[in-house]
């Protein structure tokens, strides 16, 4: 499963974990203004802003995790499966496949409130990118500086809600997760007071009792309330090194280590990777599951006014820094 989330100081921070039991061979892809998107419906984008972000390339198409655009509007598609429902063509609707969804919103928005008027018309298809690649079910987590929406495909329709929180997981829908987040308003970063009884005489032994009743586990449900809790209190300086170390120690609230959540047959989901961008500068940062040093890919390095994609796979050897 996965986890997404937006940080705010002096900049704007948006990215994700990567929870699966293997890796697709993904990579940081930038695709420049001029690159040519095909869609199936909807005819040839081949002029539109600029994006970055992790995605699965294949026959030089670039399906996006995540990605941010140069513009400063995020994106990353999470797992919802057993939700998720996807629709035949529409007449009169923009009929977008589900693989296409992230460019087609980050190709032509430049904030959620742009996006949240092209989506009063998206209808989403359900043909898979080939025989070879099945139908991924998604829900969507759309953001920038000024706020985020969660955007689900149901049996009900086109769903949008807004997300005071800036995180996303998996299951229940996130109008469930919302909900359920009332079951933890009781948890505090401050110091445990006694409210147990006037009669008794409790004190905290420990600092961080605030948060007792936490959960701690790797369900969706649990990540979404432990996420949300350490990015509602989450405290950090503007520059940017601190920015971006603050955002992984949040997502690092969620890491999911090999071992602890067995699939059977010898496999285990592990974060294989956790991404950060800073969505104004267009500098994407990554950590993987074998390499905990932050790798930095900016976008503006590259030739954005051209047509080709540029590709960086992920370094996933660690890299130790030897002091003496």
């Amino acid at each position: 499963m996965c986890t997404a989330a937006t940080y705010r100081t002096k900049d704007f921070y948006f990215g994700r974990t990567l929870d699966y039991e293997f890796s697709y061979r993904e990579e940081v892809t930038i695709v420049p203004r001029r690159y040519p998107f095909r869609f199936r419906e909807m005819g040839v984008m081949d002029c539109h802003h600029a994006i970055i972000g992790t995605a699965y390339v294949v026959d030089d198409y670039p399906l996006f995790y995540d990605g941010v655009n140069e513009k400063g509007l995020g994106m990353a598609g999470l797992n919802f499966v057993g939700n998720a429902v996807y629709r035949e063509p529409e007449e009169g609707k923009d009929n977008v496949e589900q693989f296409e969804f992230i460019p087609w919103i980050l190709g032509q928005c430049a904030t959620v409130e742009e996006a949240r008027h092209l989506l009063e018309k998206v209808n989403i298809t359900n043909r898979p990118f080939s025989s070879e690649l099945p139908l991924a079910q998604l829900h969507w987590m759309i953001a920038d500086r000024d706020g985020a929406i969660v955007v689900e495909s149901t049996k009900a329709g086109l769903q949008v809600y807004d997300n005071p929180t800036g995180i996303l997981t998996n299951n229940p829908p996130f109008e469930e997760q919302m909900c359920h987040l009332s079951n933890y308003m009781m948890l505090s970063p401050k110091e445990a007071c006694n409210n147990f009884s006037e009669k008794l005489q409790l004190h905290a032994y420990s600092r961080g009792m605030g948060a007792i009743g936490l959960p701690g586990d790797l369900s969706s449900e649990s990540r979404f309330v432990r996420a949300a809790f350490v990015r509602m209190n989450s405290v950090s300086g503007d520059s940017e090194d601190e920015s971006v170390s603050q955002f992984f120690h949040i997502l690092g609230s969620v890491d999911q280590q090999r071992g602890c959540c067995n699939l059977g047959d010898g496999k285990y989901e592990i974060t294989i990777y956790t991404s950060c961008c800073n969505a104004q500068k267009g500098i994407y940062y990554y950590t993987t599951y074998g390499n905990h040093q932050i790798t930095a890919v900016d976008m503006h390095r590259e030739e954005l006014d051209g047509t080709r994609l540029a590709r960086y796979p992920l370094v996933t050897g660690e890299r130790i820094f030897r002091q003496n």
